[in-house]
């Protein structure tokens, strides 16, 4: 099937309901979208509207924004929103009663072969659908970064339950949809996203509540450090270009006083041979030794340039 021919319902129309329909009908998806309330039906397309005209004026798409919000459709039903859909996403408060419900009402109206996800950010499927749904089995978590039409990566989360053919369906519909799908392999709160972002904030707020630094210090020492290199590479990449002779040694010369950080926390998750052994292979796959130095040299440059953009931006800011 061709990406032309795809189709996506929404039910919500709320900030992340609104940015699902930009993100799907930018990649040439027909989308309806429905929301209870009639307060919030009336806006989406000018929602919509209001972001398309924001990625054009950053060069950010490859239509015009009349193109593009032709293919949104507001309607006033569930029934209508997911009737002949390939994709449904559940963009609700994150209360299971109300989700046990939505899904229960989409499962009955969708297709038979529909993928019906939610967008939680924190809720497992299987705290809000079990074995007694119908269509269980094509049921799972698809949880965005927010807003997805600029922060691609969506994370897919089945439950124990979903079927190995909607989970892999899933993955295609929203590569598709020209996201970068990451598959959970386990149900856990927060899933990956909000469990590194959490662990963040549980130390920033440490950190101002221990008088160790105030609030704007800490936002300086990720926006002008981590926070740079993360925007090019992951927290493992990073140590590991950070270190001669990789990731291990990293983990060699830097585990303990990791260890007796976490340990000032009340966390006891030691890096152990075996754990760090797991991860330097993985590291090793990606990134043989021997292509060690043409990647840090690669790292200085993507820091370079994002630098020069940095003060490029700054500058425009300025004149504006």
């Amino acid at each position: 099937m061709s990406t032309t021919e795809l189709r996506a319902g929404i039910v919500g129309g709320g900030s992340i309901g609104v940015a699902f329909a930009v993100t799907f009908a930018r990649a040439r998806w027909r989308v309806r979208v429905f929301d209870p309330s009639t307060e919030r039906r009336d806006v989406v397309l000018a929602e919509v509207r209001m972001r398309l005209d924001e990625l054009v004026h950053h060069g950010l798409l490859d239509e015009t924004s009349d193109q593009v919000a032709a293919r949104v459709e507001v309607v006033d039903s569930i029934e209508a929103a997911v009737a002949d859909t390939d994709l449904i996403e559940e963009c609700a408060p994150e209360r299971v009663e109300i989700k046990r419900e939505l899904f229960a009402q989409i499962d009955r109206a969708a297709r038979r072969d529909a993928v019906i996800a939610s967008a939680s950010s924190f809720l497992a499927v299987s705290k809000f659908v079990d074995e007694t749904l119908p269509g269980h089995t094509r049921c799972l978590v698809a949880h965005p970064g927010n807003p997805p039409y600029l922060i691609p990566v969506i994370e897919i989360v089945p439950a124990p339950f979903t079927s190995q053919d909607a989970t892999q369906r899933a993955l295609a519909l929203f590569a598709q949809a020209g996201l970068k799908p990451v598959l959970v392999a386990k149900e856990v709160e927060g899933f990956v996203f909000n469990r590194l972002q959490g662990a963040v904030l549980r130390e920033a707020y440490c950190l101002v509540r221990d008088g160790v630094a105030s609030v704007e210090d800490i936002d300086t020492v990720m926006r002008e450090a981590l926070g740079m290199r993360w925007s090019v590479m992951g927290p493992f990449e990073t140590v590991d270009l950070n270190t001669r002779g990789g990731i291990a040694s990293h983990a060699q010369k830097m585990g303990p006083s990791y260890g007796r950080m976490g340990a000032e926390r009340g966390q006891n998750d030691p890096w152990t041979p075996e754990l760090v052994a797991r991860v330097a292979a993985e590291r090793r796959a990606a990134l043989p030794l021997d292509e060690w130095e043409t990647r840090v040299a690669w790292r200085d440059r993507a820091l370079m340039n994002l630098i020069r953009y940095r003060r490029g931006t700054s500058q425009s800011n300025r004149e504006d």
